[in-house]
């Protein structure tokens, strides 16, 4: 049976063997970078938020409640990422070293190489597969984040199996297989949700945008519909947790509020400094009204709506500096280089340069050629005009974009595939003449 890059255009044996390297090459590399990581930290983890995932993941590992610290902690981390991440320590026993948490991100981070392939070679035939899967095999940024204890590690391949399910549905001239991959594709939005909570309003949002850019209105508006049904089967369970525990609807987590105002206060610069909810959770327990611990996450979900209800008051008060600090979230996300300056060495800054600015502007010309070419080409950087406004809201730095390059990359492979000569193979119309034969 003969292997297929996009519908009609055959997968050569020796370029199946060319992605077996490039995926062999890309977990090699993310597993070695996790120990380079590892033996040059000073304790366990490099980041705070990374003590709270690996902390859950014992949690649940150990049946223990899912709580972390203290009584404000209930609905402190949505449960994806600790979930993958307890199977770790029934594998290596309740001391497990990080660096099993890291191989497991390394094999997260092939995953996302395998997903940057697929959509290329649909989108752009097969030669455009292999270029895609070879650069975000090598990309620095891909790398680094699959080999952090950070929720970008699993959220990078789900974000790929969202786009992947959601261009299915599109293609699929079969009005009921359509709807199994679009609910397939609320699906993954769904468990995306559960590991990265940012990603809840990614489908209203592409949806919108769609409706606008795309004739096929109520083809959108269908398809809309039968992703949200996934995503709110996925999700219902957190939902009906988070109302048993602190009393009220919660669309994701408690630290909602704190995030709005570590990106929206009187110290904000863009970058991120939590230093200010040790303040808040003191001044709040001096007068925590007791009637509210008849729900064990009640003070956590009133002291996130002190934090939420500050920051928005002084967004009101200060608009100029909204805006001030929005260019420059903007410019942190999307840097030449590092904004930290425990990354600004020399080397660092050239690497950085020489491999995300060339993707770049390959993306933003593949992104303006395929314009016209449907729904599937505008997926590809949907995701970084969502995240780039999000995180003009919220802070920012160039480790939010990273999921977002992955399709970027796709659309730079495509530039790279037709300056090789290769053309422009229309995958889709392709795919929907093989799917209409095959129906």
């Amino acid at each position: 049976m003969a292997r297929w890059g996009c519908r009609g255009l055959p997968m050569k044996p020796h370029s199946t063997k060319l992605l077996v390297l490039i995926l062999a090459v890309a977990f090699a590399l993310r597993l070695t970078a996790s120990w380079v990581w590892q033996s040059r930290l000073e304790g366990p983890f490099g980041f705070g938020d990374s003590l709270s995932y690996w902390s859950l993941a014992q949690d649940l590992a150990e049946g223990r409640p899912y709580c972390y610290g203290s009584d404000m902690g209930y609905v402190f981390r949505m449960p994806g990422y600790p979930v993958l991440l307890a199977p770790v320590f029934w594998i290596a026993g309740p001391e497990a070293s990080p660096l099993w948490g890291r191989a497991l991100g390394a094999l997260l981070g092939t995953a996302a190489v395998a997903g940057v392939w697929w959509l290329a070679q649909r989108l752009f035939g097969p030669k455009a597969g292999l270029v895609a899967a070879a650069i975000s095999a090598l990309y620095p940024g891909e790398i680094v984040a699959s080999v952090l204890i950070l929720s970008e590690a699993p959220f990078c391949p789900l974000m790929l199996v969202n786009l992947i399910l959601w261009i299915l549905a599109w293609q699929s001239p079969v009005p009921r297989r359509a709807a199994l991959w679009a609910v397939g594709a609320g699906i993954a939005a769904g468990v995306g949700t559960l590991v990265r909570p940012s990603w809840l309003l990614f489908l209203p949002f592409a949806v919108a945008i769609l409706l606008v850019l795309s004739a096929e209105r109520k083809r959108n508006l269908a398809l809309g519909a039968a992703m949200a049904l996934g995503l709110v089967v996925v999700m219902t369970p957190w939902w009906i947790r988070s109302v048993r525990l602190s009393g009220h609807f919660v669309s994701t987590t408690l630290q909602m509020g704190a995030s709005l105002y570590d990106g929206w206060n009187p110290d904000a610069d863009g970058g991120s400094n939590m230093d200010f909810v040790e303040g808040f959770v003191e001044e709040f327990r001096r007068g925590a009204p007791q009637a509210s611990l008849q729900h064990p996450a009640a003070l956590e979900y009133e002291l996130d709506g002190r934090m939420h209800d500050a920051a928005v008051h002084w967004a009101k008060e200060h608009p100029g500096r909204v805006v001030q600090l929005a260019a420059v979230k903007f410019v942190r996300m999307w840097n030449v280089w590092p904004n930290e300056a425990s990354l600004s060495r020399w080397w660092i800054r050239v690497g950085v340069v020489f491999t995300y600015v060339p993707v770049l502007v390959l993306s933003l010309i593949g992104a303006v050629w395929t314009i016209r070419r449907g729904v599937p080409y505008v997926l590809c950087w949907l995701p970084a005009v969502y995240l780039t406004l999000l995180h003009m809201v919220f802070v920012s730095s160039i480790r939010y974009r990273e999921p977002a390059m992955l399709g970027l990359i796709v659309l730079a492979a495509g530039v790279v595939s037709r300056l090789w000569g290769n053309g422009l193979p229309n995958c889709q119309e392709e795919f929907v003449r093989g799917a209409a034969a095959d129906a």
